[in-house]
């Protein structure tokens, strides 16, 4: 195969009300909106894009905002956790901003030898601030309140929570080229050298817990980064050939995708780089124009009466 897995290109997850959505996590945590849209398959939910200043693969979370959804619960089959890099000495600030805002967190603790800090988002989605033990030259999207020193770089990591590590580490290592990089008790360290940053999953093997239920404050899918689109299709080829079914290719309007259940449960997706996201926006525009698929485009007077006001 000519090319690599790069990472993690973006993981996306399920919220509850948009505007609180929208608030925290450009506010509170000061990233970029880079692209509203709306769900492929439910064209009344918005689909919101947060990430770095340029919407560097890596550093997208993005979010189905669906109302009055309840409240999801963590679990086996499932990815369980966002890692995010932050500079070093800045979980102080976090701390200060999040007794501020009235965020849910836990004092910092370590973990694999780097300081992290554990809080909720308004849905309870579970995520960490991390202190990364290595180089992390990713520039961060900065606001009025969070400036460089401080601002998130970009993801350091994703748990995914399961009953047996086995054939998940299999994917990873001999599908993905990752490799064991470590293990504490239950916590299995996967990482690749193909990039810095947004380069390391975690496998937490639980046997006895139950599996998790998809709702809000859930993490839906995780999208591994390549190239381009024969790159895609290169790695269609390696899950098909492992007996695992994978769709088609899928035209995500500003990246390419296939996605596939790998043996644990949980919900993988492999996008590529291209074509990004000033596809359809300048890079000075990024999120402030309602940006529809071709398929809806001529519904948007409709869509703009019945999507949540944001303002």
């Amino acid at each position: 195969m000519s090319g690599k897995i790069l990472g993690i290109h973006h993981i996306t997850a399920i919220a509850g009300e948009a505007r609180r959505n929208l608030h925290f996590y450009t506010h509170v945590l000061g990233l970029r909106l880079l692209k509203k849209t709306v769900n492929f398959d439910d064209p009344k939910t918005y689909h919101f894009y947060y990430g770095n200043g340029v919407g560097t693969p890596g550093t997208i979370l993005t979010f189905f905002p669906w109302g009055r959804i309840v409240t999801g619960r963590r679990g086996t089959q499932m990815a369980t956790e966002i890692g995010y890099s932050v500079p070093e000495g800045s979980l102080e600030f976090w701390l200060d901003r999040f007794q501020q805002y009235n965020v849910t967190y836990n004092k910092p603790s370590e973990k694999f030898g780097e300081p992290y800090l554990t809080f909720l988002d308004p849905d309870g989605l579970k995520q960490e601030l991390i202190v990364s033990g290595s180089s992390d030259a990713r520039s961060a999207w900065e606001t009025a309140e969070i400036k460089a020193s401080a601002a998130i770089k970009g993801f350091h990591l994703v748990s995914l929570t399961l009953q047996e590590v086995k054939a998940t580490a299999e994917i990873l290592t001999e599908v993905f080229g990752y490799k064991l990089a470590g293990r504490h008790v239950n916590r299995y360290r996967f990482k690749t050298d193909a990039v810095e940053g947004a380069a390391i999953v975690d496998l937490v093997e639980v046997p006895n817990e139950m599996r998790g239920h998809l709702a809000g404050g859930s993490i839906h899918h995780v999208a591994f980064r390549v190239k381009d689109q024969a790159e895609l299709m290169e790695y269609r080829e390696k899950i098909l050939a492992r007996g695992l079914h994978i769709t088609e290719q899928i035209d995500r309007n500003y990246f390419y995708s296939l996605y596939f259940r790998e043996p644990g449960g949980v919900l993988f997706e492999i996008a590529t780089d291209v074509p990004g996201f000033t596809t359809d926006e300048p890079l000075d525009e990024l999120g402030t124009h309602l940006k529809l698929p071709p398929q809806y485009e001529d519904r948007r007077e409709e869509l703009e009466q019945v999507l949540p006001q944001l303002d």
